[in-house]
């Protein structure tokens, strides 16, 4: 794919704009990778890329007093968007086991990263929480079901939307770690076998749809999606707290980063 005027690819444009990033905010750039669907292996033929990324700042700057602004957002435009996150903000969620941010680790699609964020993220996958993490895809899927597949003709889009967090809350009660970022493994692995065969047809009709397109509900994959969005709320209401609540390793990989 080609983007407006630039000759190159759009990996090579991400790079080249990764690297103005860089020197316009004076940061060094540990991780940048591609979010949603893209990622997630069903993107639509006019969907935009989401680029996301980890940078650090000089040593210095934080030992400044001054407020300092910890994410920066770089949207180009409707095609391009590029934004990310200081490594401090990104350990302080880590600590807290956001799933976004697990997934932003696991990309399958990295256009950038470095020995330092390996060292990282080895520390930060100590933090992961499985009832933290089943929560928000519980919720991620309880919210998009609710708001675009209840109508008679919907975005079939959504329903990915809907299935890929409850198969991330299956994949976590299973296996006890980070789900994959691709539906495919995560479909392959624990998606029932009744319906993978309706699920692999919705994928391919939907990866030949525009994003605005809508199409008949399908009630059978409805029901499914009741039947599991009452399962989790259920089982993550009675599980444990397995947060970790020290914060020394995360501190002391972020003083070992900083190091000259």
């Amino acid at each position: 794919m080609r983007y407006k005027d630039y000759e190159g690819s759009v990996n090579d444009l991400i790079l080249l704009k990764l690297k103005e990033m860089e020197a316009a905010h004076h940061v060094k750039i540990l991780h940048a990778i591609e979010s949603g669907s893209r990622a997630w292996g069903f993107a639509s033929p006019d969907s935009d890329y989401d680029v996301r990324l980890i940078y650090v700042r000089p040593q210095n700057d934080y030992l400044k007093l001054q407020p300092k602004q910890d994410f920066i957002e770089w949207a180009l435009d409707e095609t391009l968007d590029i934004n990310g996150w200081d490594l401090s903000k990104a350990l302080q969620h880590f600590h807290k086991s956001n799933a976004t941010l697990f997934e932003w680790a696991n990309s399958p699609v990295v256009y950038y990263t470095t020995p330092a964020w390996q060292q990282i993220y080895g520390v930060a996958q100590r933090y992961f929480s499985c009832k933290s993490s089943m929560y928000h895809y519980y919720g991620t899927a309880r919210k998009n079901y609710h708001e675009h597949l209840t109508n008679d003709f919907v975005k079939y889009k959504k329903y990915f939307y809907v299935l890929r967090p409850i198969l991330a809350c299956r994949w976590i009660e299973q296996k006890s770690c980070p789900p994959p970022v691709l539906f495919e493994e995560l479909a392959n692995e624990v998606l029932p076998p009744a319906y993978k065969e309706l699920v692999q047809n919705l994928l391919e009709t939907k990866m030949q749809m525009l994003e605005s397109e809508k199409a008949p509900r399908i009630d059978a994959l409805n029901a499914y999606i009741v039947k599991e969005l009452h399962y989790y709320k259920e089982a993550i209401d009675t599980m444990h707290d397995d947060r970790t609540p020290d914060w020394d390793a995360l501190n002391d990989i972020f003083i070992h980063t900083l190091e000259p």
